[in-house]
This record gives C-alpha cells, structure tokens and sequence, in this order.
C-alpha cells in the first residue's frame, strides 16, 4: 500500500517501511508520529483521492533523527552596483521511517509516543534562581544614594563662605571669581586686606592675577562694596 501525505508544506509518496526526510518534526528518537495529511490511498482495493484529504486514513512515521541538512550557497549579486553577498544556509529536518499506513476503518497496531524534552523546562526556572542575587546587590545601591545626602549637607557651608559676587570687581568673570573662590578668596572683606606679599602669592597660582588687581584697583573697589 501506497500513500500520498503532506507535511511541512510540502508533499511525498510513502509506503511501509520507507525512510524519508521531511520538515523538521518536534520530537526525540524513538517517538512514533502521524504524520500530516493523507491526501491519497493506493492499494489492493483501488486508489482512493481524498477531497482534500482522506478521512480517517494515517501514516504512521518512527522519528529516527534530527538534523541540519548539508550547507547550500546563497549568491546574490546586483549588476553594476558592486552587490555581492554569500551566505551559508543549512535547514532543519527529520529523518521518518514509515512504520504503518492505516486505511479508513482501521485500526492502527502502531501506538503513537511523543517523548517530550526536559530541557525546555530548565530556562523556566532560571528567574527563581537570579531573584537571590537581587537581595545582596541592595547595599550597593544604599551607598550609593547615601552618598549624595553627604554631598548635599556639605554643599550649604560652601554656599554660606560665598557670600560675595567677586565678579562685581571690574575685570573679574566667572572664570576668574571660580579660581579665586578655589584659591580662598570668597569675600569682598579678603580682596580689601590684601598686600603686595598676597598679590605675590596669588599670582603663583592664577597667571596675571596682580596686573588685572592693580589695573583694576580691586583693593579699594573691595572697601567699598565691603562697607555698603
């Protein structure tokens, strides 16, 4: 007896005992599958052509493998754009052996088995395993955000040591009056104390510092906004 079945899209002639691959299956070795469709009987009885299929006949198939076929190329090409590309593909399938070819009103002495795999059950118990981590990393994440509540009690003593807008003082930007404010300098008070031993000193650390005080005359401009 002969059969005609579909399975993957794709159709073959079948008879017992035969091996044959097909479409990739889910399954492991030694499981017995019905395979698809039967779209057509042939035997001592005549041939029978289902519409589309035929009721109540099965194709029992033993799954012997599953494997990637041999590698095919791919070669595109596009004239006169300087388009090439190669790529490797090798597909998915299932080697069956017919086991039976059971007729409409028969009964299959071939007994269907489908073995399913343990291994697909393990990635859902991984998040259980990862949520213990989770616990210890949570000091990490305390220091952290303690540290900005450090930053921050700090912040208002240097907020209350600046009290005076250096940039007032003719010649001195924001970039000056920062690395005055680096230096100490933070008052109008310290500018109008200041002699030509700290003018010195100053000018060590910030590059024309006395010509631009002199130029300036920041001493006695200090004084005056000092006593305002």
């Amino acid at each position: 007896m002969h059969a005609v079945i579909k399975t993957g899209g794709k159709q073959y002639r079948v008879a017992t005992g035969d091996e044959i691959r097909i479409e990739k299956l889910e399954g492991q070795p030694g499981d017995t599958l019905s395979l698809g469709d039967v779209l057509m009987l042939s035997g001592e009885d005549g041939v029978t052509v289902g519409a589309p299929v035929v009721e109540g006949a099965q194709v029992i198939g033993e799954l012997l493998d599953t494997n990637r076929a041999k590698k095919i190329i791919v070669f595109k090409k596009r004239r006169r754009q300087n388009y090439r590309r190669t790529k490797g593909h090798r597909q998915w399938g299932s080697v069956v052996r017919i086991a039976e070819i059971v007729a409409p009103g028969q009964k299959a002495k071939t007994a269907l088995k489908t073995t399913t795999a343990p291994v697909e059950d393990a990635p859902k118990a991984a998040p259980k395993a990862k949520a213990a981590p989770k616990k210890a990393a949570a000091p990490k994440a305390e220091a952290k955000t303690e540290a900005p509540k450090a930053k921050a009690k700090a912040a208002p003593k240097a907020a209350a040591a600046a009290n005076d807008d250096l940039t007032a003082l003719t010649g001195v930007g924001p970039a000056l009056a920062k690395k005055l404010n680096e230096a100490g300098i933070t008052s109008y008070a310290q500018v109008a104390a200041w002699t030509d031993a700290d003018l010195d000193t100053l000018s060590e650390t910030i590059s024309g510092l006395k010509a631009k005080a002199e130029k300036g005359d920041w001493i006695a401009a200090a004084k005056d906004l000092a006593g305002k």
